[in-house]
């Protein structure tokens, strides 16, 4: 007998379309995840900022690289005027913190910063001997007669705050060494380098049982307004503005302020 004839399976419409896109989908999804993976944000941020910001700035990052997946900060941190004039011969960053406002205003006109500066901290001097204080210091007075003071240079904000504060008070300091950047003035008082140092409180804070403080009259009418602003030419310009906001947030203030200083 001859065998029967094969007739074709005919589905309805809706299934045969169904199974269309089925088949569409199942050749275009690898495609699709690969696209979605290569979009994903991946940037390293150069941030520079102030020497006095070495404890605090690394704690903000760590929030801040959470809430940005993908984004890494790397830091570099020394005197606020020397980092201008980094900025200025070419170097690479994204963010620029300083100490102090003038220093940032000579960013300013430079035109190294692309965005209006925003101050998110402030500061005030002290003055650190070792635990011990074996020079007697009693403040910026006599006691400090032929003892080893160390102090910033005035061209950077701590020094050029070290001026004012002396002036207010009468003084004039005769420091044995002056530094570019704070940490190495709380650096010769902790190694026994110097019988004191004024630095900002921040700093005599993060020294903790390493350093004595002595709080100096009228500290508080010569406070360090801290601006921080996006730098000119960043390649990473997003991400930069992103790690500004974070620093003047809710979050970043926090930080700041558990690491003594002040919030405008």
């Amino acid at each position: 007998m001859p065998a029967p004839p094969v007739h074709p399976i005919r589905r309805p419409p809706s299934v045969q379309r169904l199974l269309g896109l089925l088949a569409t989908l199942a050749l275009t999804a690898p495609v699709a995840l690969t696209g979605c993976s290569s979009q994903r944000s991946s940037a390293t941020l150069v941030v520079f900022a102030a020497a006095s910001l070495t404890q605090a700035f690394p704690r903000i990052a760590q929030g801040f690289e959470k809430d940005h997946p993908g984004v890494t900060v790397k830091f570099s941190f020394d005197g606020s005027s020397s980092l201008v004039d980094q900025l200025a011969g070419g170097a690479d960053a994204d963010v620029f913190a300083s100490a102090d406002q003038v220093t940032m205003h000579r960013a300013v006109d430079q035109k190294l910063v692309a965005s209006a500066p925003r101050v998110f901290a402030t500061n005030v001097l002290v003055l650190i001997t070792p635990p011990d204080n074996p020079g007697h210091i009693t403040g910026l007075n006599t006691s400090l007669a032929g003892k080893r003071l160390v102090v910033c240079a005035p061209q950077v904000p701590c020094g050029d705050a070290t001026l004012k504060l002396a002036r207010l008070d009468g003084v004039t300091l005769k420091p044995v060494s002056q530094t570019t950047n704070v940490t190495d003035v709380v650096g010769a008082v902790t190694t026994g380098e110097a019988d004191a140092g004024i630095v900002y409180t921040t700093d005599a804070t993060a020294a903790g049982s390493q350093v004595r403080t002595i709080a100096i009259p009228h500290s508080d009418q010569v406070v360090n307004r801290y601006p921080i602003a996006t730098v000119a030419g960043s390649s990473h310009a997003a991400e930069a503005q992103s790690f500004v906001a974070y620093v003047t947030s809710a979050s970043g203030r926090a930080v700041l302020s558990s690491y003594g200083f002040g919030i405008p």
